[in-house]
């Protein structure tokens, strides 16, 4: 059974440093992320964008989005074929190619997950990132590849 399910978010310009937008340079890229019930997300652009490396930026943000979707995909998977994960870390990377009129997109990401697990086959816990990527909302959301390069750890025997 198909269900829709809808999410909000606000969002707040707060780089007005007195003149708006009347030059490149003269403004300010950042911004409040905000949804109600949970703390601000302060955001502004990446430094090569002229943003403030003290602040998510968007191509942060996607890249978190995926690693979190995926570990949560991971989960919900395991806990289906009998892995019992004790920890889960991702050292996620993506590739951003810019466009000489000012665009650009992401060619790719590569998660690095690295999980731990106590009870079932690492070979199993190794090939379900297969079905958690297949599961990830966020995956299937978007236009490039989204590649794995998993770890698995045992403490079975240990």
């Amino acid at each position: 059974m198909d269900a829709d399910h809808r999410f909000v978010a606000s969002l707040a310009w707060t780089g007005n440093r007195g003149s708006g937008t009347a030059g490149y340079r003269e403004y300010g890229r950042e911004h409040v992320v905000s949804v109600a019930g949970k703390p601000d997300i302060l955001g502004s652009a990446a430094r090569v964008f002229h943003g403030d490396v003290d602040r998510w930026n968007p191509e942060e943000m996607l890249i978190a989005a995926l690693a979190q979707c995926h570990l949560l995909s991971y989960l919900y998977v395991a806990v289906a074929n009998g892995i019992v994960v004790e920890s889960y870390r991702d050292e996620a990377e993506g590739t951003l190619v810019t466009m000489p009129d000012g665009g650009g997109r992401f060619r790719d990401v590569t998660l690095r997950p690295t999980v731990t697990i106590s009870a079932g086959d690492p070979a199993v816990a190794e090939r379900i990132h297969a079905d958690a990527h297949r599961l990830c909302f966020i995956a299937s959301s978007v236009n490039f590849p989204v590649r794995h390069e998993p770890t698995v750890l045992t403490t079975l025997g240990a």
